[in-house]
């Protein structure tokens, strides 16, 4: 090994950055050996430099200014492990505009402003690389830029949020309600005290933003992806599910259609067939499914959040930048194909989807025969219908339907003319219906 030290500034010193810190100290000298350089963390961006941490660390590396971090000549590989998209972004910038490498878990911050970083990093001769970002310890960004490389993908499906995956689990073993499992998911710390963006799919389709343009080589608006969260999965919806072989899962949907050739991501609670491998990934563990014309199918599962998991991908990352420095220096690289703003956007009358639809509807004569039309007036065919039986005294009762394969615009036409009926109670609820074979 030769006297080389990789420095690597990292800015962020929470649950990751500590686990990034800690697991590059424990294996210091068997990376030093497969590297021909040693990889040493000498400066530690932190809010409070008094708090205390876990580790046991030089605390004459500290500093509040990450800034100063980025801009540090002596500093090889920045690692952004600070969240949000302000001070993170300016970080990471300046970072990439010094020609450095930079590592970052953030994934908000390269759905928002990828197209930025890219340019910022080839204009300054930089690296900016982020398994992290996506999918926790799994590989799959490794997967799709370099495993996969020589592949076309037509679809990626992709349990993305450990946080929905565990609540919808527990939901489903254990009978209980969302509102329930949710109280007890902050007390074990696996949803935050503010679990919107968990919940409401936003952490799901920022990942999927990532997916997408690696795959495809296009940036996609988070505006113009449909997202809805878990947070109106019933057990009425997780009963009929186990009854009729399926898991509710919250998943993301990137497909390119086969005669358009438009691109298509949706983040929706799916109901998926328990036949199909992402139906039957439980717990807090996510899942991507791959599908590519070379290779066929592959899929990838494993921790999708924690220190460890994370911290694991970080530190791929930081060895894949120290080997490209040890053999040469840094030297932009853009990991997704070119051609991709050419690839335009499918709109929801060109998605096809079988449907699942619970409403809650006055228990009288003619109700069922007036939802029927309002649905049949957006060409939406039923193919079942159930209703559990009520009591005689019963104000209302509760419908749960499927339809044969239908359009995406449709069925949102449909639900809206529904909303509207006097005899329907609230939004009615409504998910796809997977359509993977086993």
């Amino acid at each position: 090994m030769s006297d080389r030290v990789i420095s690597v500034g990292l800015c962020g010193f929470g649950v990751v950055g500590q686990g990034v810190f800690n697991h590059l100290q424990k294996r210091e000298k068997d990376l030093g050996v497969q590297l021909g350089a040693k990889v040493k963390v000498t400066r530690i961006a932190v809010r409070d430099t008094s708090k205390k941490r876990d580790y046991d660390f030089d605390e004459s590396t500290l500093t509040t200014d990450p800034l100063s971090i980025a801009r540090d000549p002596e500093i090889d590989v920045v690692c952004e492990l600070m969240g949000g998209t302000g001070l993170a972004l300016d970080v990471t910038m300046a970072a990439l505009e010094a020609g450095k490498v930079v590592v970052s878990a953030n994934k908000a911050l390269i759905c928002d402003h990828g197209e930025a970083l890219f340019a910022a990093a080839k204009k300054g001769n930089g690296q900016l690389l982020f398994e992290a970002s996506v999918a926790g310890g799994i590989p799959v960004i490794k997967a799709i830029k370099d495993g996969l490389v020589i592949n076309r993908f037509s679809s990626i499906y992709g349990i993305l949020n450990g946080t929905c995956n565990y609540m919808l689990t527990r939901m489903t073993k254990e009978g209980a309600s969302y509102q329930d499992i949710l109280v007890q998911a902050k007390k074990l710390g696996y949803a935050e005290a503010d679990e919107s963006l968990d919940v409401d799919g936003i952490d799901t389709a920022h990942k999927a933003v990532v997916l997408a343009y690696l795959a495809y080589g296009r940036w996609v608006p988070y505006k113009d992806i449909l997202v809805q969260g878990i947070s109106e999965v019933t057990q009425a919806d997780i009963s009929f599910a186990k009854e009729n072989g399926y898991a509710i899962k919250l998943l993301a949907v990137i497909d390119v259609a086969h005669a358009s050739g438009k691109l298509y991501i949706s983040i929706l609670p799916t109901l998926v067939s328990k036949k199909y491998v992402l139906g039957s990934v439980d717990g807090v563990f996510n899942a991507v499914s791959i599908i590519g014309d070379v290779v066929g199918e592959t899929v990838y599962i494993g921790p999708g959040a924690g220190r460890d998991a994370t911290a694991s991908a970080v530190i791929a990352d930081i060895v894949d930048g120290a080997k490209s420095l040890v053999q040469g220096g840094s030297k932009f690289v853009d990991p997704a194909p070119q051609g991709g703003d050419l690839i335009e956007l499918a709109e929801p009358e060109e998605i096809q989807s079988r449907y699942y639809v619970r409403l809650q509807v006055e228990d009288k004569p003619g109700v069922m025969a007036e939802v029927a039309s309002l649905l049949a007036k957006f060409e939406v065919s039923l193919a079942s219908v159930t209703q559990k039986e009520v009591d005689e005294s019963a104000d209302h009762a509760t419908l749960i339907m499927t339809t044969h394969m239908t359009t995406e615009q449709a069925i949102l036409d449909a639900v809206k003319a529904l909303e509207e009926s006097s005899n329907v109670k609230g939004k009615p609820f409504t998910m796809p219906i997977s359509s993977f074979e086993s």
